[in-house]
């Protein structure tokens, strides 16, 4: 096929010898498989800002750390400059994380490079070589749908030993290959440690799966597996070989509502007087 134009600077650097078919397109980028040299591979063209359709973006990015105070500065104003650099670190986050999880033992797949917006990685195939399926596109039994699950969890698990959250984990961003499941889609991947939001996305990730498993395996709705799951890493319990349950037992004490309320009053106390702040300033 003609090259489209973002791959074209892969091709004159040498990084890509010919593309051959578009894979996929989603919801922030376009996936082609491409050859490189002997092997073949895959070429995510990631899609500008503007031509994105994900969403809460400003609460992924949250944690994240750019190279000095000056690229901050202007990311925070939405500067041209300011825009090149949010751009850039939505884009490294995902080689960032595709690195640390590989480390951690994560399956994913193997990142090679990242250049002008295109990341060059493996290319996740099935037993015959093909293009592995998505998840959602694999039949399953009530016998794979538990296999399959508890494998999830256990990828969920490590991401979280190496302080990482997927943040949009659904069976639409898993492949299966002739292991099983392989992760991918991670540039929206969240700091654990870093960001006010990674018990709700941890939560979130971990309840999509056991909604999409438990149309054949009804028991994993309304599983406790995500809270589970952070509730051991705040302990600083949470081990790669963890042995969840499903189930958190409901805290003895019962809940001070006062203390609730008085803090949902000192949030909106802080809120009018951050607004009357920006009044003053315009």
């Amino acid at each position: 096929m003609k090259p489209p134009k973002r791959l074209v600077p892969l091709i004159d650097e040498g990084l890509i010898d010919e593309v051959s078919r578009q894979l996929m397109s989603g919801k922030e980028a376009i996936v082609y498989v491409v050859r490189c040299g002997d092997d073949v591979r895959c070429a995510k063209v990631y899609k500008e800002a503007n031509q994105r359709s994900f969403h809460q973006a400003v609460a992924y990015q949250e944690g994240r750390r750019v190279k000095n105070s000056r690229q901050a500065r202007a990311m925070e104003k939405g500067t041209k400059f300011g825009r090149k650099m949010a751009e850039e670190t939505w884009q490294n986050a995902e080689v960032d994380a595709l690195y640390r999880l590989a480390a951690a033992g994560v399956r994913v797949p193997t990142p090679y490079i990242c250049f002008e917006g295109v990341l060059l990685m493996e290319l996740v195939v099935d037993a015959d070589g093909n293009a592995a399926p998505r998840l959602n596109d694999v039949p399953l039994t009530e016998a794979l749908a538990l296999e399959y699950h508890a494998a999830l969890l256990h990828q969920v698990v490590l991401m979280l030993c190496a302080g990482v959250i997927h943040g949009d984990l659904s069976e639409y961003n898993i492949l299966v290959d002739a292991q099983g499941p392989v992760i991918i889609d991670l540039p929206q991947a969240i700091d654990a440690a870093g960001s006010s939001v990674a018990q709700g996305m941890l939560e979130r990730d971990v309840t999509n799966l056991a909604d999409f498993f438990g149309a054949v395996v009804p028991q994993l709705i309304g599983s406790q597996y995500g809270l589970e799951i952070w509730n051991l890493y705040e302990a600083g319990l949470l081990t790669p070989d963890v042995k969840l349950t499903g189930f958190v037992a409901l805290p003895d004490t019962p809940t001070d509502v006062g203390a609730v309320m008085r803090e949902i009053a000192l949030a909106r106390d802080e809120e009018a007087e951050q607004r009357s702040y920006q009044g003053a300033d315009s």
